[in-house]
């Protein structure tokens, strides 16, 4: 890992205990040294909105989480979410959306944003410039096969989009992967997006899990642009004995991994962060079990 040592980002045993003995005793409504609402990514739960959308929500809502990201709105108007969302507590502040998506239909997910009262839309994936050049340009493979030239096209997709989302008094966003921390004459990618997005239309949401699983600090990123990164993703990953440039290392609960956030939220809060969101991709245990334990660390975080 760059920039950060291993020794940094162990856990140790102890902690994890610590952090669950606290958090039951936490207050609900605040979260991390930012003092924001515990946020969670809706895609955690990508499996069981479709069979009860409502019911899912209240689930959240009662462990504690006060805001939520979409990951998709599963036929849902935006009357229907919003009285979904109020039922259980929840503020939708924030959804996600795929360049391929949103491409050709930017005027139409900007309505749905207005009505829904949405603060950020955000660009969760990017897309090749020539999607025919390869097989399956929807893929992680096709991602990290992009070149910087198809990176300076996204960034001129980004400009252009977030000039008509903000227009709507709404904020656009650009959401990472991993495949943005590799580079090409020496220019890392997501720092070209730094350079050549217009921080008047292009604002970050910086997915601190994949900044570390792409090899990457994410204190050396909110250190050097603490202007241009309005909201984090926080995810934790099992990365003991996972090598670089495989799959992905295994997602886990947060505090059980390797990814320790006390010193990604010290540097968060020199930034100017709006909104931080757990995200969990996978599990192995029942995900609302699994998303009290995050809720109960973020919350510990404030201890």
């Amino acid at each position: 890992m760059h920039g950060i040592s291993r020794r940094t980002f162990l856990q140790t045993a102890s902690a994890s205990a610590a952090y669950a003995a606290v958090g039951s005793s936490a207050p609900l409504l605040m979260a991390n040294p930012l003092g924001l609402p515990v946020g969670l990514q809706l895609y955690s739960v990508r499996d069981l909105l479709p069979k009860d959308y409502e019911g899912t929500l209240r689930q959240l809502g009662a462990l504690g989480y006060r805001e939520v990201e979409a990951a998709g709105f599963f036929g849902h108007s935006p009357s229907e979410v919003k009285q979904a969302m109020a039922r259980a507590g929840l503020n939708c502040v924030s959804a996600h959306y795929p360049l391929r998506d949103l491409l050709p239909k930017v005027d139409e997910t900007i309505q749905f944003g207005k009505d829904l009262g949405l603060k950020y839309i955000v660009c969760a994936s990017p897309w090749l410039k020539d999607p025919s050049r390869v097989k399956d340009p929807g893929s992680r493979a096709a991602r990290d096969a992009m070149t910087l030239d198809d990176w300076r096209w996204n960034a001129e997709q980004f400009n252009r989009i977030g000039e008509r989302v903000n227009a709507a008094g709404i904020r656009f966003a650009y959401h990472n992967h991993t495949a943005e921390f590799r580079s090409e004459k020496g220019v890392v990618f997501y720092d070209e997006l730094m350079r050549t997005t217009d921080p008047a239309k292009v604002t970050f949401e910086m997915d601190c899990g994949w900044v570390v699983v792409g090899g990457k600090n994410p204190v050396d990123y909110l250190t050097r642009y603490p202007m241009r990164i309005s909201m984090l993703h926080v995810k934790d990953f099992k990365m003991s004995g996972w090598a670089a440039g495989s799959e992905p290392p295994p997602s886990t609960e947060m505090g059980r991994g390797t990814i320790d956030y006390r010193p990604i939220f010290e540097a968060a809060k020199k930034a100017h962060i709006d909104h931080a969101f757990v995200e969990q991709e996978e599990f192995d245990m029942p995900p609302m079990e699994a998303l009290k334990i995050d809720a109960e660390y973020m919350r510990a975080l404030t201890r």
